[in-house]
């Protein structure tokens, strides 16, 4: 029988605006429909942005191939090969993703909104929201009344949500996850930490974490050597 006072912690780095933190949310929870302890994972949610310099919108965005060209100075055919290989990963993943329709803007106030979900235990729900309303549905993610309208759908109060929003609340808790994060080397995400110790970049496979979780799990009251690995992810530079 388990301990009610065992928990095994995930914190996970992440941003709205990252195809790979959607893919590895989705290969996550893959792997705790496996992991027989699931009841026992506690998953938290932090804070990393891809682009802090980002405005809260764009008037006339670039298409998204376009931006991928110039990043990488790639072609617009080589742009698009990209795209059309992370919509087919997430497909595999159950993710519809659609970049043609994408409407990039600063995550800095999501990443607030979720710390508030967080403590009301809507934190993940509201996560998935935001990052189906994001790469999905084309959603101004950086939108006020968007950020109200989507956190409302997933039962956080739209009053509450539009004060947060109107206010600093929050502001250092996103900060201190950013702080965090550079203190682990965090460089791109996604990037999971398993009960403060086994760490894991990028949006690996299942299978792997499933491993990892129950490697973490019977260690959970010992302290061995930390474990790393790696997979996709999506930085500052891109995915």
């Amino acid at each position: 029988m388990l301990s009610r006072m065992k928990t095994l912690r995930v914190d996970i780095w992440s941003d709205i605006a990252c195809p790979w933190c959607y893919v590895g949310k989705r290969r996550l929870e893959s792997a705790l429909a496996e992991f027989s302890d699931r009841d026992a994972v506690r998953i938290v949610w932090r804070a990393f942005e891809l682009d802090p310099a980002a405005p809260r919108a764009l008037d006339n965005p670039t298409p998204y191939a376009a931006r991928l060209a110039r990043k990488y100075g790639a072609s617009l055919a080589q742009a698009q090969t990209m795209i059309d290989r992370m919509v087919s990963v997430g497909a595999q993943d159950g993710i519809a993703f659609d970049f043609q329709n994408i409407r990039p803007g600063n995550t800095f106030d999501a990443h607030r909104v979720l710390h508030l979900a967080g403590e009301q235990g809507l934190q993940d729900e509201l996560k998935e929201r935001y990052l189906r309303g994001y790469l999905s549905e084309g959603r101004a993610i950086a939108d006020p009344n968007v950020l109200v309208s989507l956190a409302a759908e997933i039962g956080l109060d739209a009053e509450r949500v539009s004060a947060l929003l109107a206010s600093d609340d929050f502001a250092a808790e996103v900060r201190a996850d950013e702080e965090q994060a550079r203190g682990h080397g965090i460089q791109g995400v996604p990037f999971f930490v398993f009960a403060e110790r086994y760490a894991v970049s990028g949006a690996q496979s299942a299978e792997l974490l499933v491993r990892v979780l129950e490697r973490a799990w019977a260690e959970l009251e010992s302290r061995p050597e930390p474990a790393f690995a790696e997979g996709a992810i999506c930085g500052p530079d891109g995915c």
